[in-house]
């Protein structure tokens, strides 16, 4: 079957030769109307349909099913989609304009299960994995509704990317094929909780090098850590720190470490002094997130001074820390709020659409 959404040009070549006896010009085609045309039914565009028997044996073995966009919110620009998968699951993505561009935010899994307590996907546990048609297929219409301006992705969706591992790895693949959605590694962010094996298996993998491995720490002590995020009691800091700097050391890059602040819990001093000695031993951006209310009420969000005052304490101790405006709040759209209560109850308009 063809899934054109697994594929990379390379591969699609290699399936029209055997399957069909074609050359790569049709493969090169019909890769071309379905990635830069956005047409979901290449085979009726262009040359492609002036060959009825190419074009019959496309539309017996295409296999398109990455999901049907079944709900869209905006605010300020910002867009959260909702996929109804072909099994009924349904996952969320956002995509955020920038200045020249747009950043699309993906989910690896329906759920997760590492049980965050900050985050309003942990509330959900694990269903199951996306495949990697169901991963590259939220940037597919990410791309058909805002054109090649979404050229950033951000696995920082619902769901734990390194457990999902090999599938967010081919969808890479893909998402960086330069003839199909043409988006760099470098523009290619893998967020994780802290999943040492998954940080391992990136660092060594050589068609994976220029992708950005962020890392949700939120706190730099082992007993805060474990009340905050569960998966801390298996992988402990003091694992983490040595994968990260083996990782930045291999990689010579940075790391980006995302911290959520929540006020009273991990915004002290001391919070401060920990954070600013953990990430002494390899490179560090630091960045800042504002706790963004869910639908349990356990923590408040932060207010602007003692988010920036906690900023300044790191600034003071030499740690390059960014304050990270949440933008999508009102949509359950920010960072924590994804797989949350339906938009419409707070006013949001919603209009429906097709992927």
């Amino acid at each position: 079957m063809l899934r054109i959404l697994e594929m990379t040009h390379a591969d699609l070549a290699a399936f029209v030769g055997a399957r069909y006896g074609k050359g790569p010009y049709w493969a090169g085609m019909l890769y071309r109307e379905f990635h830069k045309h956005h047409h979901a039914e290449p085979w009726k565009a262009g040359p492609l349909s002036r060959s009825p028997e190419l074009s019959r044996d496309l539309a017996r073995d295409w296999r398109f099913v990455p999901g049907t966009v079944v709900r869209e919110a905006q605010d300020a620009g910002v867009v959260k989609f909702v996929t109804e998968l072909a099994d009924g699951h349904r996952i969320e993505s956002v995509v955020i304009p920038m200045a020249t561009h747009g950043t699309v935010c993906v989910s690896s899994q329906v759920g997760c299960r590492l049980g965050c307590r900050f985050c309003e996907t942990a509330t959900m546990g694990l269903v199951r994995n996306l495949t990697v048609e169901e991963i590259t297929g939220q940037v597919y219409a990410a791309r058909r509704r805002f054109g090649e301006t979404v050229r950033n992705v951000v696995f920082m969706g619902m769901g734990e990317p390194m457990e999902n591992f090999d599938a967010v790895a081919g969808s890479i693949r893909v998402l960086a094929d330069q003839r199909g959605f043409d988006i760099a590694r470098r523009r290619i962010t893998l967020s994780t909780a802290g999943q040492i094996h998954g940080i391992d298996s990136l660092a060594e993998r050589a068609d994976l090098a220029g992708v950005n491995l962020a890392v949700s720490l939120n706190a730099a002590e082992d007993g805060l850590r474990n009340r905050l995020m569960p998966v801390n009691r298996s992988m402990p800091l003091a694992a983490l720190q040595r994968a990260l700097t083996a990782f930045s050391r291999k990689r010579g890059a940075a790391v980006m470490i995302n911290y959520v602040v929540i006020p009273g819990m991990n915004d002290s001093r001391r919070c401060a002094h920990r954070l600013a000695e953990w990430i002494t031993p390899f490179r560090a951006r630091v960045n800042l997130i504002p706790f963004n209310a869910g639908s349990s009420g356990e923590f408040r969000e932060p207010l602007e001074e003692e988010i920036a005052a906690f900023r300044d304490r790191l600034i003071k101790r030499g740690v390059n820390a960014q304050l990270r405006h949440s933008r999508g709040r009102p949509l359950m759209a920010a960072c924590g709020q994804l797989g949350a209560r339906d938009p419409r109850a707070q006013g949001v308009a919603i209009q429906a659409g097709k992927s």
